[in-house]
């Protein structure tokens, strides 16, 4: 199953959503944070206490392989390993791409209730 996602302009109301779905009791481990600045993408997760989109997500084998590709592929990689579509993480990445920030919710059951 697909994670749920939402798009983001104001990291302030990213930071609020998170502290929303942990009151709905979804795991920091089920919360993902990403960006097209691997700076701001930290800074964000640090400050709503969510993830980032790792290694561990990913494996060591595109973690590695990501370190020499650009930007770009890199954030498709790293959406398409955590459950979608090549497409629809090229269509993410466009997003990224216009500065968007995008939340990644893996725990389907809690998400259910987010309004």
């Amino acid at each position: 199953m697909k994670p749920v996602v939402r798009e983001y302009s104001n990291d302030e109301t990213l930071q609020k959503d998170v502290e929303q779905l942990k009151a709905l009791g979804v795991a920091r481990e089920d919360i993902y944070v990403l960006s097209h600045d691997d700076d701001r993408t930290e800074r964000i997760a640090n400050n709503a206490d969510a993830n980032t989109i790792g290694s561990r997500e990913v494996g060591l084998k595109h973690t590695v392989g990501n370190i020499f590709s650009k930007k770009g592929d890199e954030l498709r990689n790293k959406i398409h390993e955590i459950g979608f579509s090549k497409e629809e993480a090229e269509t993410f990445e466009e997003h990224l791409d216009e500065g968007k920030v995008l939340l990644f919710v893996t725990d389907h059951e809690k998400v259910k209730n987010w309004a």
